[in-house]
């Protein structure tokens, strides 16, 4: 059952970035002792484009994860003009620069410079939490036959509504998901900010490259079946549930419109 309101551990990370010299050294610290304690076996991509107001808010709840198996996290840093770099390099995070614009190019650049076995897709304005790189991964260790997982999310409401009205807008998201799992691909379903695949699988499909007028995470969970990988699998998990804020939302017009498209795309 997903959440009403934000739960505590999350807001804990929705704090203010004026980074201060401290909290910085906390991430840089926590990163070590909980993830980077050895020769990665988990890489976590994140494109990056003018993230510095999110950026350490994310990492802050990455590196708080807890894992028995080492992990990297690199992040994209696709041609920003903030600090989003300066920043990440003060956690002690590793830092590339991709200077072809856009999404598509960011994963894909994540992913031929990641070095573990397994690839965990994350972005860069989002909360994760402590047990999601175990949750998202445990389905690929333990099972051949899983080619990519992917896993629910709640929004973080940046302006009006509030999270009431989100968590009703969640449920009737989650029911057109449903219909899509009986009815289309679960491709559709799987999203770039919350998913995992095998990075040698990745690679023999070409990565995150897709043809036009489809997005780069979905196909490329479809490619991934289709080559005969693997099935696309749910985490259902409710501590996987990751919180994104609704910028993408709001961006595209607003709660309402988002409403209208989303149950257009469930009649047609």
């Amino acid at each position: 059952m997903k959440a009403i309101f934000i739960p505590t551990y999350i807001k804990k990370f929705l704090f203010n970035n004026n980074q201060e010299a401290t909290l910085l050294n906390e991430i840089e610290v926590a990163y070590k002792k909980n993830l980077y304690f050895g020769t990665p076996e988990i890489s976590i991509v994140i494109p990056a484009y003018n993230e510095a107001e999110n950026i350490v808010a994310t990492l802050a709840s990455l590196c708080n994860n807890k894992t028995n198996i080492p992990v990297e996290i690199i992040v994209v840093d696709n041609n920003s003009t903030d600090r989003t770099g300066e920043l990440v390099n003060a956690c002690g995070v590793k830092c590339i620069t991709e200077s072809n614009q856009g999404i598509t190019q960011a994963r894909n650049a994540g992913l031929f410079e990641a070095v573990g076995s397994i690839i965990l897709n994350a972005d860069a304005d989002t909360i994760y939490p402590k047990d999601w790189i175990q949750a998202m991964t445990k389905p690929l260790v333990e099972n051949d036959e899983i080619a990519i997982t992917y896993g629910r999310f709640s929004f973080i409401p940046t302006s009006k509504p509030g999270r009431v009205f989100y968590y009703f807008y969640e449920i009737m998201a989650d029911f057109t998901r449903f219909y899509n799992n009986l009815k289309k691909d679960k491709a559709v379903n799987v999203y770039g900010f919350n998913s995992g695949f095998r990075r040698l699988q990745g690679l023999q499909v070409e990565g995150f490259n897709h043809p036009t007028g489809t997005n780069e995470d979905g196909f490329l969970a479809l490619k991934l079946s289709e080559r005969g990988f693997g099935k696309i699998h749910r985490v259902k998990n409710t501590k996987a549930i990751v919180w994104t804020t609704d910028r993408r939302i709001q961006m595209d017009g607003g709660i309402v419109k988002a409403i209208i498209k989303r149950l257009s795309r469930l009649v047609n």
